[in-house]
Order: C-alpha cells, then sequence, then structure tokens
C-alpha cells in the first residue's frame, strides 16, 4: 500500500487537530514575542504541543493500517498506541516548561504590551479550538455508534470517549484542556491587564501547565493499557456476542475473548453448534460467522472453535454485565 494511501486512512480528527493547532501555534508565538506575555508563551507552548503530538499520532494511526505481513501476522494495530506514547512525552516537557515560566513569572511579575492583539489572539485560538473539539466529539459518536445529535454530541461524547479509537480520545481530552486553556489565558492577560496585578500572568501560565500535566497522566495511562493488550469494553463483547447467537445454527458460546488492539478488536471464540451437523458442514458454519462478524468495520482479526451444544447454556450476557 502506497503512502499516500496509508495517509488518507489516517484519523481524520488527528489530522485537522494538528493543521489547527500548527496555524495557532505561529500566530500565538508571534503575538508573545511582541507582547511579552508569559500566559500567551505557554499558549503558544501548548499548541505547539498539541500540533507536534496530533502530528505523531496522525502518522500512527496511517501506519496502524498497514496490512498483515508474515512477520507481522497480527497486523500494525498498536503502532498508534506507541505513537500516542511519544506524544505523552512531548506534553511532559511543554508542561514543564510553561511551569516552569509560570513559577518564574510569579516569583518576577512584570507587564505585557499590545493587550489587544493577545485578546484577538485568544479568542481565534478559543474558535478554532473549540471547532476542533466540536468535530472530535462527533467522531467519537461516530465510532462508537452512539446516537447524539445538536447539543448533545458533547455529553454524548464524553460518555463514549472510553470506546473511540486512541487517537480521537487523545485530540478529544486535548482539545478539551486546549479550548479551557485559552479561555484561562484570556481572563489572566485581560484580568493582568486591568488591575496591573500582573502575578496573575504568571498564575495562568503555571495552571495550564498543571493541566497539560493532568492530560499527559491520562493519556499516557490510557494507552500504556492500550499497548500491553487490553479486554474491550462490555458494550463491544456484548455487541460481538449477539452477532454470533444472531445465527440460527449458534445455540450458544462456549467462552469467547475480545482483545482491543488499536483501533480494532480481536475476537477468539469457542461457539456452541446444534447437533447433528457433519464436520463439513459445522466447517461452513464457522467460516460464515466469521464472515459476518469481520463485516463490522471495527473488528480486524476473529479466531473461531466449533463445538456441538452440551445443551448447557455457557454464555449469560446478564451475569456476566454483573462481574
Amino acid at each position: 500500500m502506497s503512502l499516500i494511501k496509508l495517509l488518507r486512512k489516517g484519523n481524520k480528527s488527528s489530522g485537522i487537530a494538528a493543521a489547527g493547532n500548527t496555524i495557532l501555534a505561529i500566530i500565538k508565538g508571534i503575538a508573545a514575542g511582541i507582547s511579552g506575555s508569559g500566559t500567551m508563551l505557554a499558549t503558544t507552548l501548548h499548541s505547539a504541543a498539541d500540533a507536534t503530538n496530533q502530528g505523531f499520532v496522525f502518522f500512527g494511526s496511517a501506519l496502524a493500517e498497514k496490512e498483515p505481513t508474515k512477520r507481522f501476522p497480527t497486523g500494525f494495530g498498536r503502532v498508534v498506541n506507541l505513537f500516542v506514547l511519544v506524544a505523552v512525552v512531548v506534553v511532559s516537557i511543554m508542561a514543564y516548561e510553561t511551569i516552569i515560566k509560570g513559577w518564574e513569572l510569579i516569583m518576577h511579575p512584570k507587564p505585557s504590551s499590545n493587550i489587544w492583539l493577545n485578546v484577538g489572539i485568544l479568542l481565534i485560538a478559543i474558535i478554532i479550538d473549540g471547532y476542533v473539539l466540536i468535530k472530535a466529539s462527533k467522531e467519537i459518536i461516530k465510532e462508537t455508534r452512539t446516537e447524539a445529535s445538536g447539543l448533545g454530541i458533547f455529553k454524548g461524547a464524553m460518555k463514549a470517549v472510553s470506546l473511540a479509537a486512541p487517537p480521537t480520545r487523545l485530540v478529544f481530552y486535548e482539545d478539551i484542556i486546549a479550548t479551557f486553556g485559552a479561555f484561562l489565558a484570556l481572563v489572566s492577560v485581560v484580568l493582568s491587564y486591568l488591575t496591573g496585578f500582573y502575578l496573575l500572568d504568571g498564575v495562568g501560565t503555571l495552571l495550564i501547565g498543571l493541566l497539560l500535566i493532568g492530560i499527559a497522566l491520562k493519556i499516557g495511562y490510557e494507552n500504556t493499557i492500550g499497548l500491553i493488550g487490553v479486554t474491550a469494553p462490555k458494550v463491544v463483547v456484548d455487541r460481538v456476542a449477539d452477532m454470533i447467537l444472531s445465527h440460527t445454527d449458534v445455540v450458544d458460546i462456549y467462552d469467547m475473548r475480545v482483545l482491543q488492539e488499536g483501533r480494532k478488536y480481536h475476537v477468539e471464540s469457542y461457539i456452541e453448534l446444534r447437533k447433528g451437523f457433519s464436520l463439513a458442514d459445522a466447517d461452513d458454519i464457522k467460516f460464515k460467522v466469521k464472515e459476518m462478524l469481520l463485516e463490522d468495520s471495527d473488528i480486524g482479526d476473529v479466531t473461531l472453535g466449533i463445538l456441538e451444544t452440551d445443551e448447557l447454556e455457557s454464555w449469560d450476557k446478564e451475569k456476566r454485565n454483573e462481574v
């Protein structure tokens, strides 16, 4: 598969976010250089960090779409988790630099110039980051097959974010912080200008750095789990089970394991068939069930074993959901 085709399969949310934050980092950097505002410098570093790691994640999500090879028979799904962890390192470095700058401004407060330039840039940042946040929310709704529309999109995305692909989760979390951070920077810049209490510039800078640390820890934890390999959420396991049991000749699921690998799920299961099938007929049923599961865009690999029913119920969804 060519590089262009791979990039077209990259996560759209991270691609849009990387482009938007690149633009923001440039214009914020210009404003920070002209005005000397510490808060503007902090939010510039924030946008630069976001642009860098979201670019990393976009390329990682594209590479994760590579077809399995003889050397890597299970595919490249977890590559995206590795790229997200690299992005977390970038965020952590930027957070450290922001906190140091904030503390310096608290200890040695100083006024900044060109207040209205800063205000205008930060308003633009809120609009752009807000737009990216809405796009990421819609992507979560789409990926998780959640029913939501209008003003309920963000609320629905908050509830379903744990089921979304790692790159989409990264963009969503980062842009919540980015939008709030830009608003916080705006408040800090305006208050320090109106009150003459220039210490607020440093306080705003420090808070943005702490927000970056929080998001780095959150994303880092989630993607470390994904990199190791984690059981799919119950809603996904139940969906897979319902698909298997929808086949008329499947009477029970003896055992099943659904692992999340990158944005895809790997299904391993033993299914019980009605009595009386020949081995050839049972094989045909197994392959039909496998093909049906692979039609789901979220499922990347399926391994099935077949058993004749023991007439005992092994798969009880309600009891499993209580565990």
